[in-house]
């Protein structure tokens, strides 16, 4: 006999609803037993239940989407963590670490959420998030040239904390002030100084880190095996960083930026040509990241009166450059003339007012904005990265030019290396990414639709482009910058027997470091504890 509609509809309502009460019921148990845990293991004990976020807490989704940068990453069919951690004392991270292993659940760590493809705060099972933001401390020593920066700290807090004590130190890491220290040292971070300076990596001297079992290791008790993994390797495959020491750098009361554009309608292919060949060889002084983009143009002219406007490529030279801008104009004459630079263009300002600058500040904007830690705006957004070691020909150029002006919006960021980059040896940390490489794209697509039908569109005009540059980049294997995450090149679906999967992203990130960070992670995390889609895998005994 067939059931009535009605009926079958009634049992799959309570179905759902006993699935639900059950999830719920399996939630509130697993707050219960977390909270009560971290309580017998942190001090002050009765603060336990301030700093635990569960899914039925009223501030929970504001908690969780304050350090989303992807908005791909918050909607409302994006998984959702189980509970949200804020310690505020290094015990409290140490008790969460504890509790979450007792538990057998995911732990996720996010220091300032810019993971560009939501690893720290995203997970397929079931996890907790441990973030970071109350753990912001800085504390610079002008006499030694050091400063400690706990994990939660922006990079722009950074920066202003140092302007505070000194004109003339700085610190070679990004120019996005909201990026968390965290992520973006443990990564292998780099700015617009990495060519007289290297990476920030280069410049860290101490940590604190808690690992597996909940200890707190300095680079003394920790050894320097684990310490040189966590200077590029990615921190969160080895514990918690709390903290990082960093050596900061001289720089000059005065330096120069400079903006110039062109427009490939002008035939200035040349130019990029040109600006291949010199951009790792000029002064060390001097960076010029160059940014190439299809943009709309208006036709002004009576052959294409029929068509008001066309597509064209613009391509734009950013620069900082560690001196005035006589000595800059200097340098552009000798080395590179076709880009036409002339004095009206530099701009000349303090190091600290040059960070405002790349961040796209107005002029005259108070250097208290360093310290405001939400971005202008947070958009849908997928990256890619490349490295490129030959330069690419003019012929080249031309067809990449028609491809971008097919595919219609996306752009690639091209950030020059040489100077002190090829200096250092491959393997003095896991970032490997040294001599032999010209530059690094990135490639970059941000747009404002929702929905799924927008997300695979400008994900695959991104995969598409990646895709048409494989002549031009690096071979066997394909370099990737681990800071500019993509589970595109490769993941690990399980925290069991993922050495022969990680090792597919793995030597893509770090080459022949790789090995290294396995054996420092089977030294220090056996269990894979510390485990997410790209994290190093341990070696199974």
């Amino acid at each position: 006999m067939e059931m009535p509609r009605t009926s079958f509809g009634l049992i799959h309502l309570l179905g759902f609803l006993f699935l639900f009460v059950s999830s719920y019921a399996a939630s509130e148990s697993v707050y219960d037993t977390f909270l009560q845990c971290l309580s017998n293991h942190s001090t002050p004990s009765d603060q336990a239940s301030s700093i635990v976020y569960a899914q039925t807490n009223s501030s929970f989704p504001n908690v969780l989407q304050s350090y989303i940068r992807n908005q791909r990453f918050n909607q409302s069919s994006t998984p959702k963590p189980l509970i949200i951690v804020t310690p505020t004392n290094d015990s409290q991270v140490q008790a969460a670490i504890i509790c979450s292993k007792n538990l057998s659940i995911q732990l996720r760590i996010r220091s300032g959420g810019h993971d560009y493809d939501g690893l720290s705060y995203v997970s397929d099972v079931p996890f907790f998030i441990l973030d970071m933001f109350n753990l912001r401390s800085i504390h610079v020593n002008i006499n030694d040239e050091t400063a400690w920066v706990q994990a939660g700290a922006t990079l722009g807090e950074l920066y202003y904390r140092i302007w505070e004590k000194s004109r003339v130190h700085g610190f070679p890491a990004g120019v996005c002030p909201t990026v968390g220290v965290g992520g973006h040292l443990s990564g292998g971070g780099y700015g617009n100084m990495l060519r007289k300076n290297g990476l920030s990596v280069d410049h860290i001297v101490d940590a604190q880190i808690v690992d597996v079992n909940g200890r707190i290791l300095d680079r003394k008790s920790m050894g320097e095996d684990l310490f040189w993994a966590i200077r590029g390797g990615g921190g969160a495959s080895f514990g918690v960083i709390l903290s990082y020491k960093i050596k900061l750098v001289r720089v000059p009361k005065i330096v120069t930026v400079f903006r110039v554009e062109k427009t490939m309608a002008k035939n200035d292919t040349e130019i990029v040509y040109k600006w291949q060949h010199i951009a790792d060889k000029i002064d060390n002084d001097l960076f010029i990241r160059l940014l190439v983009q299809p943009i709309t143009v208006k036709n002004d002219n009576e052959s294409s009166k029929d068509e008001k406007s066309t597509t064209t490529m613009k391509a734009t030279f950013k620069s900082l450059f560690l001196g005035d801008a006589t000595r800059l104009i200097s340098v552009m004459n000798k080395d590179f003339p076709e880009l036409g630079l002339v004095k009206e263009d530099c701009k000349e300002m303090s190091w600290i007012e040059s960070v405002l600058d790349w961040a796209n500040f107005d002029k005259g904007t108070s250097v208290d904005v360093l310290l405001n830690r939400i971005p202008k705006s947070v958009k849908f957004l997928k990256r890619k990265s490349d490295y490129v070691q030959k330069p690419i020909q003019k012929n080249g150029l031309e067809g990449l030019w028609k491809k971008m002006i097919e595919l219609g919006k996306g752009g690639m960021v091209l950030n020059p290396y040489g100077g002190r980059m090829s200096e250092i040896p491959a393997s003095e940390t896991p970032f490997p990414h040294r001599a032999g490489n010209i530059f690094k794209i990135q490639y970059s697509v941000t747009w404002e639709e929702e929905g799924a039908e927008a997300d695979e569109k400008y994900v695959n005009v991104m995969r598409e482009l990646y895709s048409y540059m494989t002549p031009f980049v690096s071979k066997s294997p394909r370099g990737a910058y681990l800071n500019y995450r993509d589970i595109d090149i490769g993941i690990s679906h399980n925290c069991k027997n993922s050495y022969q999967e990680g090792k597919i992203y793995g030597v893509k990130y770090f080459m022949n470091n790789f090995e290294r960070l396995v054996k420092v992670k089977t030294d220090v995390d056996p269990q894979n504890f510390f485990c997410y889609e790209q994290s190093i895998p341990p070696l199974l005994k």
